[in-house]
């Protein structure tokens, strides 16, 4: 495939990879993150580890109001796969006396522990418990079994005259400090009006955690349109957010630089959830939860999509239900522009993945990225963690699927733990789809009842590197025979990340854009499609895309806006470099930015258009400077503007020299010289001719069909000529 030449050329290779997998997003649409049961009403936390979704449901499926008794917990490590934990505190009378449980609120305290607050019914007030897993078991930890608010009694305090007792919120500032609020619909003394909105209360919670004081209420009052419900507090840099759902259904904020306000109205964060224009909410209600996690911000809210959709899943059990009481949870990310939030944008796709999937844990068997023809059921004991079991519809198309799975150095068994009732019941590892390649086969026996399960070990093969899209499949003559627990894969962990060149370039040096470091997908880089689209056949079992430049060296080409790779660098000397890029771009938009150990060390910088609608024209362009300090160091080059290729990096010390160290490529030796590649044993293998160092090591590596990996030597021509060694793979 020729090099780009033109955008058009570009785009349209793009579109004809987003037709093939534009099909495969509407099938497998990642939100909302469940299929096979109602959710509603999140809210989010998030660990240095993992991301927290807590919801309620509306099942029974056939309800035609909301009776809401359970609450439903899921994490995920990577944004994409989601373990869903099932039924972790549910409303039963004989359990606090509570009865129905409606949105709750969550978050993790100084002590570790995940506390949750909860409205007892439409209005009865709002209870507390608290839990060292989040999959329960969770136990009031208010002295006397109270609740922390009262409608009805049995409370710390009353509902302080707020017309819907309800809806609360918890949020532990960084301090450790913790705060609920809760509150919503309108009364005499508590109004809900434009721009007159006195429906919701703050209290501070004691710093054992077991209550509060009642003097530390606060009415948070704020202006904005006229409030419904839904509290919620988050926190970024020294700004506090005040969100709440309106009455015209979308979701409004005020910021404030105290946790207890006064906040100030500033606008609209979610309008009510549309995708091309098109509402995939029924107009109707929502409720939203925000978190950070990894650097990003993330919102969690419900809508009507699966109620909704053109195939309605066989596991909801009941077809077209009324869609104003059948919600489901979905959570995209967001950004700021400055202290304002930027209007969250909802999509199908949800989130991208950030980190690959580990398959060498032990995962409850609910984890995926989506599912088909599944059901679950929640096996609860007071006072035991809850277990959550996966009951599929075996004799139809039924799956759960995992994305961007690391195998590393190969997968070699699947371990299942399971329960099966009847003969013939098996699961299968397919790759790419239900249909795909198949990985291997585990045959589960009988068990002598639903409680009883058995671990089975079967092999697999072709399981290595990173599988994009992978499939547990469930087979089976009969439905709801088997019910599975969890699963794991056995084999050789993922390769760490390490240089490309089994060292850390040495800074101040040049860094060729294409040497960015091993370690695969969503660890060393991201990139948009998981195939090299490039035409340089260099690092061909890798996604990033390789283009030939202008010189007959390499660059990396194709990119797309949120793609980014690694370096590890080691810079010699603490200090401020001065920074420099060659790139090419046909485009009036592409852009690039760098950052140390995640920590932006230049502005974005946006490219110029080196030749109009033509990426074969480079430009020496300069990023600015910055202060590095001395150490060993993982450098992101980061695309936040489409369509420009990138030749090569450059940091010059304050004499503006690069080292000469043991960094794979040096900067320019002199022009037109012959250059000799020999092996480690002095053997000569080519001969030719380049300009300097860099593009003689490009030419190297273009030449080396059937060369194996290891060291070789590049010597230029001439009296004391320099000679270099290398790393080829």
């Amino acid at each position: 495939m020729e090099k780009a030449a033109s955008l058009a050329a570009f785009l349209n290779k793009k579109m004809a990879l987003g037709l093939v997998f534009g099909i495969a997003s509407i099938s497998f649409a990642d939100n909302p993150i469940s299929n096979y049961h109602y959710l509603a009403d999140p809210a989010a936390t998030a660990s240095e580890d993992e991301f927290f979704i807590l919801t309620d449901s509306d099942d029974p499926a056939g309800a035609d109001g909301y009776t809401i008794k359970s609450l439903y917990a899921f994490s995920s490590r990577d944004m994409k796969n989601w373990t869903d934990y099932g039924i972790i505190f549910e409303a039963k009378r004989e359990y606090d006396n509570i009865n129905d449980i409606w949105a709750s609120g969550i978050d993790i305290g100084p002590d570790g522990k995940f506390y949750i607050v909860y409205p007892d019914g439409g209005g009865g007030g709002v209870g507390m418990v608290a839990s060292e897993n989040i999959n329960g078991p969770y136990e009031n930890p208010i002295p006397g079994n109270k609740k922390l608010i009262h409608n009805w009694g049995g409370g710390i305090s009353d509902c302080d005259g707020i017309g819907w007792c309800f809806d609360p919120a918890i949020y532990f500032d960084d301090d450790g400090t913790g705060y609920f609020t809760f509150g919503g619909g309108n009364s005499d003394s508590r109004p809900a009006a434009e721009n007159n909105n006195n429906i919701f209360n703050i209290y501070r919670l004691n710093s054992s955690l077991d209550g509060f004081d009642v003097n530390t209420k606060i009415q948070l009052k704020i202006g904005g349109p006229k409030a419904m419900e839904a509290s919620y507090i988050h926190k970024k840099g020294s700004t506090y957010y005040l969100s709440y759902s309106t009455a015209d259904l979308r979701i409004a904020y005020g910021t404030s630089d105290r946790v207890t306000g006064p906040y100030t109205y500033q606008g609209i964060f979610m309008d009510n959830p549309n995708i091309n224009g098109q509402n995939i909410n029924a107009h109707n209600n929502n409720h939203h939860g925000i978190a950070e996690f990894k650097g990003k911000w993330y919102a969690v809210y419900h809508d009507r999509r699966l109620v909704q959709a053109s195939e309605h899943p066989a596991s909801l059990g009941v077809a077209n239900p009324e869609p104003a009481y059948h919600r489901s949870v979905s959570i995209d990310e967001f950004t700021y522009n400055g202290t304002a939030l930027n209007k969250l944008v909802y999509t199908n796709e949800g989130p991208k993945q950030i980190a690959n999937f580990d398959p060498y844990r032990t995962y409850p068997a609910l984890t995926s990225s989506k599912q088909r023809n599944v059901r679950s059921r929640t096996d609860w004991t007071r006072g035991k963690p809850v277990s959550h079991v996966l009951t599929p519809y075996a004799s139809k198309d039924s799956w759960i699927r995992v994305s961007g799975v690391d195998f590393g150095g190969g997968a070699m068994n699947f371990l299942v733990t399971a329960a099966s009732v009847a003969d013939g019941n098996k699961i299968e590892i397919r790759k790419g789809s239900s249909s795909g390649t198949l990985a291997g086969t585990c045959e589960l026996p009988k068990t002598s009842g639903w409680l009883s399960y058995e671990q089975t070990e079967c092999e697999v093969t072709g399981l290595s590197g990173v599988v994009d899209e992978l499939f547990i499949v469930f087979k089976g003559a009969a439905d709801s025979t088997m019910g599975v627990l969890e699963w794991e894969f056995s084999g050789k962990p993922s390769e760490p990340q390490k240089p490309y060149g089994e060292q850390a370039i040495v800074l101040p040096n040049l860094i060729e854009a294409e040497h960015f470091d091993r370690g695969g997908a969503r660890k060393v880089y991201n990139d948009a499609e998981s195939e090299n689209q490039g035409n340089a056949s260099f690092r061909t079992d890798e996604g990033v895309d390789i283009v030939l430049n202008d010189n007959g060296g390499m660059a990396i080409g194709y990119t797309e806006s949120g793609e980014w790779l690694e370096y590890t660098v080691n810079v010699t000397k603490s200090g401020e470099y001065d920074i420099l890029a060659r790139v090419a771009s046909g485009s009036t938009t592409s852009g690039i930015q760098l950052f140390i150990d995640e920590e932006a060390i230049t502005a974005e910088f946006t490219c110029p258009q080196t030749a109009e609608d033509s990426w074969d024209v480079y430009e020496e362009v300069s990023l600015g400077k910055a202060t590095l300090t001395e150490g060993e160091h993982v450098l992101k080059l980061a695309i936040t503007g489409s369509y420009v290729n990138v030749d090569w990096l450059k940091f010059l010390d304050e004499n503006g020299e690069t080292s000469i160290g043991k960094s794979l490529v040096l900067g320019n030796v002199q022009k037109e010289t012959s250059y000799t590649l020999y092996d480690m044993q002095g053997k000569e293998l080519r001969r030719f001719t380049a300009r300097d160092f860099t593009e003689a090591l490009n030419m190297a590596r273009q030449n080396s069909q059937g060369f194996v990996s290891g060291i070789y030597l590049l010597k230029q021509s001439g009296k004391n000529a320099l000679v270099k060694k290398f790393w080829m793979h």
